[in-house]
């Protein structure tokens, strides 16, 4: 089976681990919004997504080409400063689809954030959000930053990956 990575990201910590998956992959990365290539040329998808204020940042995406990724198995991996949990999930449940919630294997990652690197805009707002968080630990995150970047992680992703590419064989043969 042939398949491609598609990913969003505002501010590299997804690119980063795109790339990471495509050297342990072989598989093509695709920025979502470049419409580079159409995902219905591809056998399997891999959505890579930071979740930006609650949501996934390819959300509109994912909607725009929703019929075809229903046709197609994916993996859906997020990006985060939020650990994997019922945080996220709710986050999730709220905002996907429901015939892509219930088929997709999600992989949350944890990303980096360095509130030097946001533009005043989004810093402004992350100070606001960790005012207003009840967390302290995640408020505290929100406000001086995070770096959870770990090419470990990926493997989950890997392994998922190999999968779909040995069904594709087995299917062939």
């Amino acid at each position: 089976m042939n398949g491609a990575i598609y990913f969003a990201s505002k501010y590299g910590s997804t690119a980063k681990y795109a790339g990471w998956i495509a050297d342990e992959t072989d598989l093509p990365t695709l920025y979502a919004d470049g419409f580079i290539a159409n995902p219905d040329e591809f056998d399997f998808l891999v959505l890579i997504s930071p979740i930006y204020y609650y949501k996934p940042l390819m959300l509109d995406w994912i909607e725009r080409n929703e019929a075809i990724i229903e046709r197609k198995p994916f993996v859906f991996v997020t990006v985060s400063g939020a650990p994997p949990g019922e945080k996220l999930e709710g986050w999730l449940r709220d905002c996907l689809p429901t015939e892509f919630q219930s088929r997709m294997q999600h992989v949350a990652l944890q990303g980096r954030q360095d509130p030097k690197e946001l533009n005043w805009l989004h810093w402004i707002m992350l100070k606001i959000a960790a005012l207003f968080n009840s967390d302290r630990e995640a408020a505290r995150e929100e406000a001086m930053g995070f770096d959870y970047m770990d090419r470990d992680s990926i493997a989950p992703v890997v392994d998922l990956i190999e999968k779909l590419k040995a069904r594709g064989a087995t299917q062939a043969a």
